[in-house]
């Protein structure tokens, strides 16, 4: 069982460039998240319970005592004490202990799979803060260069070639660029705040992310055969497991029952037995035998419909994890389109301002040209960073889902 939980950290390596800080917001967050906590307080109750399947039923003692002696001459008992011990039949104990186990490896599957999907609702929020971060910083960018085209824009107010209105359109283009990174600012807290909650501690806390992602230049390959390591998918093995145990412990428990005890029998003194036999010790067989056992079939019939729905179960989940796959696959390629796509815009873009500057240069510039290739920019740049977000994103979904 331990392979599962190292396929359940392999996503961390795909992002090599920020491993070591996603990495430790991970860790932090199993430690101290509560629902793992919970998650592993009921595997540890499952473990207990093999213990508690390696026992015997209650050992009976019976004791009885004469409170008033008959008038009569002849012997009679005075007091009795026994003790008896009901046995199951052979193999039942390990029936038990390998169902309670069953149980056990099923529970420890869920710790996996919820520790799995912890790791992936902190990465998918640590790529959410790096892409608010990575567009704050293109925002403070452009507002430089904005305040760089005001300068030129006032100078250009000075000689006569442009008028005041394009100093204001300028400078409300910036006031709007500022508003962005206000909204930007009020939403990584909310994202800090879920990440905190996730980590179990203070929900103002600032959290650090890497301030650079780079589009990798190769894809992974990911086959849909790799889908069957999937937790989600190896618990409902360990189900099925745990109820052909539940059918062995049926069929074990569906015998009779052995009893072993001895009886002591202690007389009062009569003259018509002699004192050697006064007392009596009686060894005792007792014998339970399930006649009418309907309970045993129907809970083999129970069985024998589990399976059938577990089985029904894990195809479903199966074709809804290759679905997922799929549309994680899909998604990560569209980002790698829509990057490159933004990559040539972007250049184009930056050869557009290049040329506007030269006609500054020569006396003539158009500002509102300046604005409209400065707002094109502005939303490559943006879109860039989106599609680098959803890459890695999707990327450790992709990873998720098959390893």
């Amino acid at each position: 069982m331990r392979y599962i939980i190292l396929i359940g950290f392999a996503f961390f390596a795909f992002a090599k460039v920020n491993a070591q800080d996603l990495q430790s917001l991970i860790q932090e967050a199993i430690s101290n998240n509560p629902q793992i906590q919970k998650f592993d307080l009921q595997h540890k109750i499952a473990l207990e319970k093999i213990n508690e399947a390696n026992s015997l039923p209650n050992t009976e003692f019976n004791a009885g005592f004469m409170a008033l002696s008959p008038e009569m001459e002849m012997p009679m008992e005075r007091f009795s004490v026994s003790v008896m011990q009901m046995l199951p039949w052979f193999g039942t104990i390990s029936a038990r202990e390998n169902y309670a186990e069953s149980i056990a490896d099923a529970q420890y599957i869920e710790v996996t799979i919820a520790k799995r999907q912890l790791a992936l609702s902190v990465s998918e929020f640590y790529y959410l803060l790096y892409e608010i971060n990575a567009k704050k910083e293109v925002l403070k960018d452009n507002i430089e260069l904005l305040q760089t085209y005001e300068e030129l824009a006032l100078n250009s107010v000075e000689v006569g070639r442009a008028s005041a209105v394009d100093v204001l359109r300028l400078q409300m283009r910036q006031n709007e660029l500022e508003q962005e990174i206000e909204v930007l600012n009020q939403k990584s807290k909310g994202i800090q705040a879920a990440l905190n909650s996730l980590m179990n501690r203070e929900f103002d806390k600032n959290v650090s992310v890497i301030s650079t992602l780079k589009m990798p230049e190769n894809d992974d390959f990911y086959s849909y055969d790799n889908l069957s390591v999937n937790p989600e998918l190896l618990k409902y093995d360990k189900l099925y497991e745990s109820v052909e145990q539940s059918e062995l412990l049926n069929q074990k428990e569906s015998g009779p029952l052995i009893g072993f005890g001895v009886e002591y029998i202690n007389q009062e003194n009569s003259p018509m037995i002699t004192s050697s036999y006064k007392d009596m010790v009686m060894p005792m067989l007792s014998l339970s035998i399930p006649i009418f056992n309907k309970k045993y079939k129907s809970q083999t019939r129970q069985n024998e419909l589990r399976m059938q729905e577990i089985k029904s179960q894990k195809n479903e989940r199966l074709n809804t994890l290759k679905a997922d796959l799929s549309q994680a696959i899909s998604e990560r390629n569209q980002s790698r389109i829509k990057f490159n796509t933004q990559k040539k815009n972007l250049k184009q873009a930056e050869n557009a301002q290049e040329i506007l500057i030269k006609n500054y240069e020569t006396g003539d510039i158009n500002f509102k040209e300046v604005l409209d290739i400065q707002e094109l920019q502005l939303k490559f740049q943006k879109a860039q960073i989106e599609s680098v977000k959803i890459y890695y994103v999707q990327s450790a979904l992709i990873n998720y889902l098959t390893n």
